[in-house]
């Protein structure tokens, strides 16, 4: 069964009049507005902000102290000589003999270099030091660092003893450093020796000799 509505309770009949009146009546407000009231301006609101100062600090104007050097003297100009004073220079003539004998040089002079003498390792009679070991072992000193920091141990020393019974070098086998391998070189080229002896004669021999660091004694 279809329901019917009132005209009065229909919305949808009028929707398009009450639309085109509410159109109407605002176009007219708008041209009243216009018309009757064209300058209308609002209310100005000043703001007053805090102005900022700024301190205008005096700069020093900086001073060049390192000039640069100054630039070089122009050369001084030097006369040429003349083609007069060159005329009268009087210049020998060389004349060159291509076939005349010239002697050779001499031959350079051959320098004698004298050969090392020879040490023997073992002999019948070794070199032994005059005073004993115990002599070398008074010349001994031992160095500071050596002492602080508490070094102890056993120094050989390779000396190098000829026929008269000098050292005439000496060179460190095994060392212990902290300047004690100089003082055991200095103790041992210090001292003399009985020179070493093969079949009844002095030669050059090489000796190891030990020297003991103890800081007990």
């Amino acid at each position: 069964m279809a329901v019917l509505k009132k005209p009065e309770a229909d919305q949808r009949r009028t929707y398009q009049r009450v639309f085109e009146i509410c159109v109407i009546a605002s176009l007219v407000f708008m041209i009243v507005a216009f018309k009757y009231f064209p300058h209308v301006k609002g209310n100005k609101k000043i703001i007053q902000a805090s102005q900022e100062l700024f301190k205008v600090e005096d700069v020093q104007q900086t001073k060049q102290e390192n000039r640069p050097p100054p630039p070089p003297k122009p050369p001084i100009p030097i006369e040429a000589p003349s083609e007069d004073v060159l005329e009268d220079i009087d210049i020998a003539s060389t004349n060159l003999d291509v076939n005349a004998n010239v002697a050779p040089p001499p031959p350079p002079k051959k320098k004698k270099v004298e050969a090392e003498p020879q040490y023997f390792v073992a002999v019948e009679d070794m070199p032994t030091p005059i005073g004993g070991l115990v002599g070398i072992q008074k010349k001994i000193k031992y160095t500071q660092i050596a002492i602080r920091a508490g070094i102890e141990g056993k120094i050989y020393v390779l000396a190098f003893v000829n026929k008269k019974g000098i050292v005439t070098k000496a060179r460190i086998l095994k060392g212990l450093g902290a300047g004690l391998d100089q003082s055991a070189l200095k103790a041992v080229k210090s001292t003399r020796f009985n020179p070493g002896k093969q079949r009844g004669k002095p030669v050059n021999v090489q000796v190891s000799i030990p020297i003991v660091f103890s800081l007990r004694n």
